[in-house]
């Protein structure tokens, strides 16, 4: 499970606003899924399909979201996360995005989770300027081509699994390593 400080909460919530307008607070103007009292934020999950052990992360997000509700919000805001699940299926992802944006009128695509489906979503949704946050893989550091896209808090994979190596082999000089692919 994936549990996130206080701090990261803070910054969704207050990036959200900051990009709905830097303004809004004083003209009371916000982006579509931003309000007074909500911001509405999206993401996809593979809560069925190949991935779907992965979904505690989505379990886990909205749990927590919904605990930062109960809390009374942040500033009065209360924090929708609409999970919808993708299978861990391209296309599906595509679809439910399109849905979450196009549909459901999120501000934020928050932590959607897998390389192929976030492979899948990201021109789309820079194309259309919604933000990208903190997404769970970590091939798109790019702000350059993808402005709304937010590189997401983990390791790059390379970095992760030379840490782990290097760890094994601090060890263990002599460890042989097996990767099951």
């Amino acid at each position: 499970m994936t549990f996130y400080p206080t701090w990261i909460t803070a910054a969704i919530v207050f990036g959200g606003i900051t990009i709905s307008g830097g303004s809004a607070i004083a003209q009371k103007k916000y982006d579509v899924g931003a309000s007074d009292t909500e911001i509405k934020l999206g993401q996809t999950m593979p809560y069925s399909g190949p991935a779907s052990a992965l979904s505690n992360t989505g379990k886990a997000e909205t749990a927590y979201f919904a605990m930062i509700n109960a809390s009374g919000g942040v500033n009065g805001r209360k924090i929708e996360l609409i999970s919808l699940d993708d299978g861990y299926s391209p296309p599906k992802a595509v679809e439910q995005t399109r849905k979450l944006v196009e549909v459901e009128k999120v501000l934020a695509l928050f932590s959607p989770l897998g390389t192929a489906s976030n492979s899948a979503i990201h021109k789309y949704v820079n194309a259309n300027k919604i933000p990208h946050l903190f997404i769970a893989s970590n091939l798109w550091a790019d702000p350059e081509h993808f402005p709304w896209t937010i590189q997401t808090i983990r390791p790059p994979f390379q970095l992760d699994s030379k840490v782990f190596a290097d760890h094994v082999l601090g060890i263990r000089p002599n460890a042989k390593i097996g990767v099951l692919y």
